[in-house]
């Protein structure tokens, strides 16, 4: 194997063009439709900035930098840069609210085809809670568990769909879970925790998977076997962490929905009584 140290990993940056044309694409567009809210004297909240900024970045920090130049090396790096599409690029995404961006900023035809969209029926089933959770457990699960991983390794358009289905099904799946856009299927929090809290199997079985193999899963891309152990924990670690932030985020969205419902109950009761008390008799 050969020897890569982390300077190489932090300093050895190179271009990505697919990725960096997206992640520059998708920055244009969501500058644009922040600015032209402005101009309309409308503010864009700064998280939904923050959060698009963040998946900007950790999709550069994924492809662009040391991470995607030795993903093929180590399966250690190979697993950070899949953690880094897989979750955290697509919990930011969803966070930043772009689809609801569009339907504010966008001209009527790319408002209409948003809104056709949205009540499509493939957007439908592909938003169905179940599929969504299928699609990013159990294609994490055939990744690491099938010839996919040695074949990714070695082929870059493999290399690429890979990355595709990461963020596209990880976007999926917290789309219902935590995305602040609007829902062809909305689910209510009590099912949204459960459908969070469903991840962690994933995650432990995968890793545990990887943990007590006695031989490497990919031996010609990646042959060494304390790498793979390494990964494998990073993985179950951070998949716990994931799970746990998705979780909070969860219930604390529950929680402000509560709020503003008893608080728009009790408006809704002393509108009532303040009418009975002043009703003449």
């Amino acid at each position: 194997m050969p020897s890569i140290t982390l300077g190489d990993v932090v300093l050895g940056w190179r271009l990505d063009p697919a990725a960096a044309l997206v992640a520059v694409a998708g920055s244009v567009a969501y500058g644009r439709g922040v600015r032209d809210l402005a101009r309309r004297g409308h503010r864009w909240p700064r998280l939904r900035t923050t959060a698009f900024a963040v998946a900007v970045v950790a999709l550069a920090v994924a492809t662009q930098s040391g991470i995607g130049r030795y993903d093929d090396q180590r399966l250690t790096i190979h697993m950070v840069q899949h953690l880094l599409l897989g979750m955290v690029v697509p919990f930011a995404l969803v966070c930043s609210a772009p689809l609801t961006l569009a339907l504010q900023t966008g001209r009527s035809g790319t408002r209409r085809l948003v809104r056709k969209a949205l009540h499509h029926p493939v957007a439908r089933l592909v938003t169905n809670p179940i599929a969504t959770w299928v699609l990013f457990g159990g294609g994490i699960v055939a990744i690491y568990l099938t010839p996919l991983l040695d074949l990714s390794a070695r082929n870059g358009l493999v290399h690429l769909a890979v990355h595709v289905h990461l963020v596209t099904t990880g976007s999926l799946f917290l789309a219902g879970l935590v995305g602040a856009d609007p829902s062809p299927r909305p689910l209510p929090h009590g099912a949204r925790l459960l459908s969070a809290l469903t991840a962690v199997p994933f995650h432990a079985f995968l890793g545990l998977a990887m943990l007590s193999a006695d031989a490497p899963l990919a031996p010609r891309a990646y042959p060494s076997l304390p790498d793979q152990r390494t990964a494998a924990g990073l993985l179950w670690g951070m998949g716990e962490l994931f799970t746990l932030a998705v979780a909070a985020v969860v219930v604390r969205r529950w929680y402000v929905t509560d709020q503003r419902a008893a608080a728009r109950f009790d408006r809704q009761d002393d509108a009532r009584r303040l009418a009975a008390a002043t009703e003449p008799e």
